[in-house]
């Protein structure tokens, strides 16, 4: 019966609603970039790492930003983990960038840069598998804003438990958050809607600093804020987020 009654009020929409949809695509209009975060695992007890390395900042980086990617950022995790993993990040400036930036082989001076890495041995590979997620920016934060002082990053990942609590925190950073975290020294480099990827639905942030002394001293500004405290009490943005991962990074490079 519920399937019945949704089916019955989609079908009632006016075609104008429709037309003001596809009218107000983003993608459609290039205005937020997209943010691509690949994560490579490198191969236990591997010596690939600095191949990896050499081919994300010397062949992969430079042939991206030709291409027109306004940031390409190659960071590890802080500390020892393991598997180490590197994270590579890439703002494309539309749909079209990222989806020939998916095959590079027709790029002549990138194939020619790319031959030793693209001649790792079968039996001594460099990584074990990079996932990779892609972001929409917020309309609140449309592109990438980094800084070249920055020594520490912060990437949360927020998930929701419905659709509807995704874009109701998203709508909480566009309208309130984004501001007070200017405001209070966590400095966004981006927001983006995840729309392709795991643990969706969710959104994903990142945030730069000098160090972790800076990170919990502006953290705690924030909490402390009373239009933080005013957020929070308002019903409207209540159960917006079911789990949160966060993940310390250091530039590479």
């Amino acid at each position: 019966m519920q399937r019945r009654k949704f089916i019955a009020a989609a079908a009632a929409l006016p075609f104008s609603a429709a037309a003001a949809a596809s009218a107000n695509n983003p993608l459609a209009e290039g205005d937020r970039q997209l943010i691509e975060l690949r994560t490579y695992e490198i191969k236990f007890g591997g010596s690939g790492k600095g191949r990896l390395l050499d081919y994300l900042l010397e062949v992969l980086a430079p042939t991206l930003r030709r291409m027109g990617c306004p940031w390409v950022k190659v960071l590890k995790e802080r500390g020892d983990a393991e598997p180490a993993k590197i994270w590579c990040m890439i703002a494309y400036p539309d749909a079209g960038t990222y989806i020939k930036a998916q095959d590079l082989s027709g790029n002549v001076a990138f194939r020619t840069a790319s031959a030793e890495y693209d001649a790792v041995a079968p039996e001594k590979p460099i990584f074990n598998r990079y996932t990779s997620s892609l972001l929409l920016a917020f309309t609140g934060m449309p592109e990438v804003a980094d800084s070249e002082e920055a020594s520490l990053y912060e990437l949360r990942t927020y998930e929701g438990y419905s659709e509807d609590a995704t874009r109701r925190k998203i709508s909480m950073f566009n309208d309130e958050e984004i501001p007070l975290f200017h405001e209070t020294g966590l400095h966004p480099v981006f927001f983006g809607d995840m729309i392709a990827g795991p643990q969706r639905p969710s959104l994903v942030y990142m945030l730069h600093f000098k160090d972790m002394a800076e990170r919990d001293a502006n953290w705690s500004t924030f909490f402390n804020h009373p239009e933080w405290k005013k957020m929070l009490a308002d019903p409207k943005y209540a159960n917006t987020v079911s789990n949160i991962h966060k993940v310390f990074l250091e530039p590479i490079g």
